[in-house]
């Protein structure tokens, strides 16, 4: 299908890359395209950015029909725009589309969306250290009926954001505040997709957590109370006596990271050991007890690595690393970025070209 283009007749002032944060500014242009039952995905077109019109009785509205994806891209050191493993975002979008009866998207058109519209918004991604341009693709039910039923009609939009670190403390490690009060997932539910109600769910226990003046939420498996599953929006690694230990994913719980996938490749590249397993909290505190906690991290496409200084278990409150970034931490954050930024080399073929 042909793309066609409708260019901004006023182009937006930027913002200067100092004053981005994460999420706040957007830029001229968006892609569309529309899906109905009888004639399938159809009409792709970038169009300038702004307010979409849909009935009351849209379906995302009353029955949460919503799937979406996070990716980034850079300016390389060359001057050139590249995104970070965007077909493995796209096949996980679709399998959250799979699991929310939603269409199956085209991948390659995803992907040449995706390239023109950057292209045509290319000035403005950030040049900043640290700042990148956010990629949000996304995907509604449109169709106006009452009934709890998949959509006949759907929207796919892509929109793009200029932005800085997410959390505000940047690379500086957080604190995180272990729940065995709530719950993100259980298994045989929806907590290896990307939907807007895995999102809502988290909200009132971060709040919580906030106001104890914590960054985040680390949860645990849903029917034990015990396991380490996710931090907030991340997945989280946990390094005992030089091992390096995260949730696997057989539970369905977990959202399957791309950032996790590419962590788990470096750091087995530098000769460590990955192992993928249960890992009660507990076991992460006996490990604190016995001084072979050695780091802690959380991993994403918004923060990259956010390494975790403070953790606090039903008031039991344990300090990693002095409260520092580790080394491993800082290592996988500069190797990573490295990559993204053209850096270092991409012995992996992680990078792709705008």
């Amino acid at each position: 299908m042909e793309i066609r283009v409708e260019k901004i007749k006023n182009p937006k002032s930027k913002p200067n890359d100092s004053e981005l944060g994460f999420g706040k500014y957007f830029t001229d242009h968006m892609f569309v395209v529309d899906y109905d039952i009888d004639k399938g995905w159809y009409d792709p077109r970038i169009v300038p950015y702004g307010p979409i019109e849909v009935e009351p009785s849209c379906m995302v509205f009353h029955y949460g029909q919503s799937i979406f994806e996070g990716m980034k891209a850079y300016l390389n050191k060359d001057g050139e725009a590249v995104a970070y493993r965007p077909f493995a975002n796209i096949k996980r979008l679709n399998r959250s589309a799979e699991r929310l009866c939603i269409p199956q998207l085209d991948e390659n058109l995803v992907w040449e969306a995706l390239r023109k519209l950057i292209e045509i918004d290319k000035d403005w991604i950030p040049k900043a250290e640290g700042t990148s341009l956010y990629i949000r693709p996304f995907v509604i039910a449109t169709e106006p009926h009452l009934g709890v039923r998949p959509s006949h009609t759907y929207k796919f939009f892509i929109i793009l954001s200029p932005v800085g670190a997410y959390y505000k403390e940047g690379l500086k490690p957080v604190k995180i505040y272990v729940t065995d009060k709530y719950i993100r997932a259980a298994e045989g539910g929806m907590g290896f997709t990307k939907t807007g109600g895995n999102y809502a769910i988290s909200l009132y226990a971060a709040e919580e957590a906030q106001k104890k003046g914590y960054t985040q939420v680390l949860w645990l498996d849903a029917k034990e109370h015990k396991y380490v599953e996710e931090v907030g929006t991340m997945n989280i690694f946990f390094k005992i006596n030089n091992v390096l230990i995260t949730a696997a994913l057989d539970s369905g719980t977990i959202l399957g990271g791309v950032t996790r996938d590419s962590v788990i490749k470096l750091v087995k590249e530098m000769g460590y050991t990955v192992e993928e397993r249960k890992l009660s909290i507990q076991e992460v505190y006996d490990a604190h007890e016995a001084g072979e906690l050695d780091e802690v991290f959380g991993t994403g496409t918004a923060a990259v690595i956010s390494p975790v200084g403070v953790m606090n278990w039903n008031d039991n409150i344990i300090e990693i690393n002095g409260g520092e970034m580790g080394e491993l931490s800082q290592k996988l954050y500069d190797r990573m970025t490295g990559i993204q930024y053209g850096k270092e080399p991409d012995k992996y073929g992680w990078i792709e070209k705008i």
